[in-house]
């Protein structure tokens, strides 16, 4: 269950910020410190290290691309990564969590 929760939620954040143009990522995010571009490249790479402890694999950082418009793509292949592990329930959860407070600060 917990993996349908978050695909609905990462779709739904990929349709919130997926038609967005280089200015709106450029915007500083409601909680007032980060781009709206590094937030969803934050929350990238947690999903990517919940993967990767999924998996058992040694965490790596996740390249920050010369285009922010690939971010919602990035996002959607660590997700997919991430799903594919056979993750937790706890990892799922805490995913699920932090793709829906990402939502609501962008």
């Amino acid at each position: 269950m917990g993996d349908v929760e978050l695909g609905r939620g990462v779709e739904l954040l990929v349709r919130q910020v997926g038609h967005w143009q280089q200015g709106r990522w450029s915007v500083v995010a409601s909680a007032g410190k980060l781009s709206r571009a590094d937030l969803v490249h934050r929350l990238i790479q947690d999903v990517a290290n919940l993967a990767a402890d999924a998996e058992g694999r040694p965490r790596r950082v996740v390249p920050r691309l010369d285009n922010d418009l690939a971010l919602p793509d990035q996002l959607r292949v660590v997700t997919a990564d991430l799903l594919a592990a056979d993750p937790s329930d706890e990892a799922l959860a805490r995913a699920t969590a932090e793709v829906a407070a990402t939502r609501a600060t962008l």
